[in-house]
């Protein structure tokens, strides 16, 4: 079950703005506003002015998740990581090496950041971590990629909802579990291999679910948002939640 049942579904749902343009960005989450409540920019929208648009989302009230995946040396790590703390997102991705862990928790200081470790990106499965040289199974690595980051005092980490009941068991229930990899009933997967409806994943124990095609590429972003907010809440009234 998750730890998060205090915060609104609304800001449950990280919508991707995972589009080509700053324009498209803003069209989506003004489509989106008041509906959807938290918004992630990653590194499409990074060299185009994703810091800026940041800003703006949160002038207008809104959560930002700056998905960077900062992955260098420590002492970069740590100075990067107190740049975009001063963006005032709430949300920041780094991979899930201890010293890079350590980096940016300490480079975030006392802002209200939270650091989120990336365990194992959802697009790839076995055999893709047979071919990197992994010889354990996918969930033994996000399991110790997120004890890693629980001891280097991060506040959450990025995995799969196929592995978020097993994350909750090991971490407890303040490590925050975002869960990328989210498509509705009946949605195509597209390049994710391990995915779960918005149900099945708050039901595993995750606390926010990050959705991008099946919003930004809808017909109707909102109406997409809305009917997957709709499964969030159905999932959140059900009495063995």
């Amino acid at each position: 079950m998750s730890a998060r049942t205090d915060v609104p579904v609304e800001e449950r749902l990280i919508a991707a703005l995972d589009v080509p343009s700053l324009a498209e960005a803003r069209a989506v989450a003004e489509a989106l506003r008041g509906a959807v409540r938290f918004f992630k920019i990653g590194l499409q929208l990074f060299p185009l002015g994703g810091v800026e648009l940041a800003r703006e989302l949160s002038a207008r009230g809104d959560k930002v998740f700056l998905d960077f995946k900062f992955y260098d040396i420590g002492e970069t790590v740590r100075n990067a990581v107190t740049s975009a703390a001063s963006i005032g997102a709430q949300f920041l991705t780094v991979h899930g090496d201890r010293e890079i862990l350590s980096a940016a928790v300490a480079g975030r200081g006392n802002s209200e950041l939270k650091i989120l470790c990336v365990t194992v990106l959802t697009s790839l499965d076995q055999a893709a971590l047979k071919e990197m040289g992994y010889s354990g199974t996918i969930g033994e690595l996000v399991v110790q990629r997120a004890l890693t980051a629980q001891q280097a005092g991060c506040d959450g980490v990025i995995a799969s909802a196929q592995e978020a009941a097993r994350l909750r068991a090991v971490l407890g229930p303040d490590m925050l579990i975002v869960t990328p990899g989210i498509r509705p009933t009946g949605g195509a997967a597209n390049d994710q291999k391990r995915v779960m409806t918005p149900g099945e994943a708050l039901q595993a124990g995750a606390d926010f679910l990050v959705v991008g095609r099946p919003i930004v590429k809808a017909e109707d972003p909102r109406a997409a948002a809305e009917a997957i907010l709709a499964e969030m809440r159905a999932a959140c009234s059900n009495p063995g939640y």
